[in-house]
């Protein structure tokens, strides 16, 4: 979402080998006052986005949490890539994204790979209090898994009250995971690194409404900044880093 995609409930902003998207030194100036539902509808209107594949933090993340599957929900879908990647793991998966546009290329994806089934992908805005979640779905406990991956836009999205719910959402001894842009690419245009929209471990659970020690509801498993490999605009390798949040609701 920006010269430096990030994700409204839109496209992921991992490192083109993670998914095969173009890279985000090639994406267009971003106007931040831009109505975001026609920002995300306009960026998926054209060709495939993202290879589909998943996140590759989220999924090790995931796996690392050696649970049984059950519901997920991950927001910010994009065209999928994380619910089916879920979806294939066992867990009833699903998917909200603000594009409608999104939202149809994944369930065509589902249906391709053989996990329509176990998944569910709503078109929905994360910033609306109103906005369904697929409660009914999960039912009354929440789901067991809650993820989101690079929930960050250049256009308007009320971040705080979306984690918010997110936290909420998650049953008793279920799981959320946050992977976030820690700091701007080495290859970011100034203005980028100015918005300051690159959130710390410790801003994560802030926003999450959690204390960084855990409280009687949640236990906090990971909360750090985290490095990996990738390759820049003009091809040399560098590291970004991440910001990655996994907590656990007692």
């Amino acid at each position: 979402m920006s010269t430096h995609q990030h994700d409204h409930g839109h496209p992921r902003p991992e490192a083109p080998e993670q998914t095969g998207r173009p890279h985000e030194a090639q994406a267009p100036q971003v106007d931040p006052d831009a109505d975001p539902r026609a920002f995300w509808e306009g960026r998926y209107g054209g060709e495939r986005v993202w290879s589909g594949k998943v996140n590759a933090t989220t999924a090790a993340l995931v796996a690392g949490l050696d649970v049984a599957p059950g519901r997920a929900l991950d927001l910010g879908c994009g065209e999928g890539g994380d619910v089916l990647h879920l979806a294939e793991a066992g867990w009833d998966a699903t998917g909200i994204d603000l594009s409608e546009a999104a939202v149809a290329r994944a369930r065509d994806a589902a249906r391709e790979r053989g996990v329509a089934q176990r998944t569910r992908f709503l078109a929905a805005d994360l910033s609306d209090a109103a906005a369904d979640w697929g409660a009914h779905e999960a039912g009354a406990a929440g789901y067991d898994l809650v993820t989101a991956s690079f929930l960050q836009s250049p256009v308007a999205l009320d971040r705080r009250r979306i984690l918010h719910r997110a936290a909420d959402s998650v049953a008793p001894g279920g799981h959320l995971v946050l992977v976030s842009h820690g700091a701007p690419p080495p290859w970011a245009p100034p203005e980028l690194a100015e918005r300051g929209d690159f959130p710390s471990p410790a801003a994560e659970l802030a926003a999450l409404g959690v204390p960084a020690d855990g409280d009687a509801r949640w236990e906090v498993l990971t909360a750090e900044l985290r490095e990996r490999d990738t390759t820049g605009p003009d091809g040399r390798s560098t590291r970004l880093e991440d910001t990655v949040v996994v907590i656990r609701r007692r």
